[in-house]
């Protein structure tokens, strides 16, 4: 049936060689399976929608496809089946019966040129922070689910999956660098490590020359985790400076004002 239907296409849209094949519509034919499709070469658009197709196996060959409509089938997991289609811009995989996010978002990984992605009305999507995890995973999309993707959503992603990394952007805000991350509890602290802090300075900036270097690893780690850059910044007081006339008149010898260096830790 389902080969019957996709001649009938073809001829319809009088296509002379498989090669001129550029657009399929098979949607609402009430497929349960679909031929291989390697033959068209060329093939961008397929609509498959509103069918009664429950697995991919028939786009191994089909890399230029650019939009693919599958919503509305009894799909349950995609895996190995699309992960090659890195030309897809569009994919719509609404009203389907998928589970696993991970494993599906993972299969759309290579798909660096994705703006357009339906995935509501399956099981995935009502998983605890379903869009945020789309969005960090999948840079490239502008609109899912129907909703435009905000600057905020992205934001708000980087932040949640590299809280490393949002910990040394705020901090280089603020003129240092800490390795600290926000939010982190603070380590228990080993007797052991107490003495070490002790000993090296915690207290006394000037002692840091002096810490033990066979000290454990994470004692040491501790350790810088005290210590802070020290930042300095100069100023002149530009209006106690002579101007040039008024050196050439003066007397005496024009002294350069003192130069006032202020200490940031």
């Amino acid at each position: 049936m389902a080969e019957r239907v996709m001649e009938e296409q073809i001829q319809d849209c009088g296509y002379r060689t498989d090669s001129d094949v550029c657009e399929l519509y098979l949607g609402r034919k009430g497929l349960r399976d679909v031929p291989d499709l390697s033959r068209f070469r060329m093939l961008k658009y397929l609509w498959l929608n509103h069918n009664k197709i429950s697995r991919i196996h028939f786009l191994s060959m089909n890399y230029r496809l650019s939009e693919l409509y599958l919503d509305h089938n009894e799909l349950s997991d995609i895996t190995g089946s699309l992960s090659h289609l890195s030309s897809l811009h569009t994919l719509m995989l609404n009203d389907n019966r998928l589970t696993g996010l991970k494993k599906t978002v993972r299969e759309m990984r290579r798909m660096a040129n994705l703006r357009v992605l339906n995935l509501f009305h399956n099981p995935l999507a009502q998983d605890s922070g379903y869009r945020v995890y789309v969005l960090h995973h999948l840079p490239s999309l502008e609109l899912l689910d129907r909703e435009p993707v905000s600057q905020k959503e992205r934001e708000e992603a980087f932040k949640l999956f590299n809280p490393e990394r949002t910990a040394v952007i705020q901090s280089l805000g603020f003129g240092r660098r800490t390795d600290s991350v926000i939010g982190a509890r603070p380590a228990i602290r080993s007797p052991a490590s107490c003495r070490l802090l002790q000993s090296s300075g915690k207290c006394d900036r000037t002692r840091n020359s002096d810490r033990p270097d066979t000290a454990p690893f994470e004692d040491r780690v501790l350790l810088r985790g005290y210590q802070r850059s020290i930042m300095h910044y100069s100023l002149v007081d530009w209006s106690k400076m002579a101007r040039s006339q008024q050196r050439r008149l003066a007397q005496q010898p024009c002294h350069l004002p003192p130069l006032v260096t202020v200490e940031f830790r």
